[in-house]
């Protein structure tokens, strides 16, 4: 039966930045599906372990801060997902932060932690997952890519960059993996109400615009993304490889 396809059941995860807003969205979504999970972050994600947990699956945390942590440490992140859950099967690099300043004044140091924790843990946390799935021939990435993965956007020249490079990897990696049975693909995220999003949507004109250009005609939930990325994570989506699925309500259809 074709929803059988979509049944993570005996699978694990390992999603990073889960505490809140996208991460919680997705973490859950992958249990509910079937999958335990492995929540990575610097800080303890007791309400999304608590609702993998009401799913009926397992869970670990694994405290580390993208900000800091080493090419050696995210290896080791990835080796101690399979210590403790068994596996896995399935990589979800959420995990983003953004800076905003005119591109004549955006600090050095926040260029540095967005590139750091945007594209280059999204790179090593890959390789490391990728050596995993090669190893079994099976495997799932989904990296979360952006509108800004395809627009310029304004005052964010730091994560436009990295967004952008994200759709690059995506597509690098899948290139090399998918003749070994990896699936790597990335989910674009239209104007989601989230803690990235809260400036936006506090300023009345900005926040005024972007509706006026979602055909929808709402921000989106992180909740809106669930079927996506158990679709992306499922045997559903075997043969897809490289793909960038946007989620925006309609937004680049503009």
């Amino acid at each position: 039966m074709v929803l059988d396809q979509f049944s993570l059941d005996g699978r694990v995860a390992l999603v990073t930045g889960a505490n809140r807003g996208i991460g919680q969205a997705l973490a859950v979504a992958l249990a509910q599906a079937g999958a335990d999970v492995a929540l990575l972050g610097r800080t303890e994600p007791e309400q999304t372990a608590g609702l993998v947990t009401a799913a009926g699956r397992r869970t670990t945390w694994l405290e580390y801060d993208l900000r800091t942590a080493s090419p050696v440490e995210l290896t080791a992140a990835v080796a101690t997902v399979v210590e403790r859950l068994g596996r896995l099967d399935i990589l979800v690099n959420n995990a983003g932060i953004i800076r905003r300043a005119d591109a004549i004044e955006h600090p050095g140091s926040d260029w540095e932690d967005v590139m750091t924790v945007n594209i280059d843990a999204v790179f090593y946390l890959s390789r490391a997952a990728g050596r995993v799935m090669l190893a079994q021939r099976s495997g799932k990435i989904i990296n979360i890519a952006s509108m800004l993965s395809f627009q310029g956007g304004i005052r964010v020249p730091s994560y436009t960059a990295a967004k952008h490079a994200v759709l690059g990897l995506t597509r690098a990696l899948a290139n090399e993996w998918a003749g070994s049975g990896v699936n790597v693909n990335a989910i674009a995220p239209g104007y989601i109400e989230t803690d990235n999003t809260a400036p936006l949507r506090a300023d009345p004109d900005r926040s005024r615009a972007i509706l006026e250009r979602i055909p929808a005609g709402r921000w989106g939930q992180p909740d809106d993304l669930a079927g996506a990325v158990v679709f992306l994570a499922s045997d559903a989506a075997r043969y897809v490889h490289g793909a960038v699925l946007p989620v925006d309500g309609g937004w680049l259809a503009r």
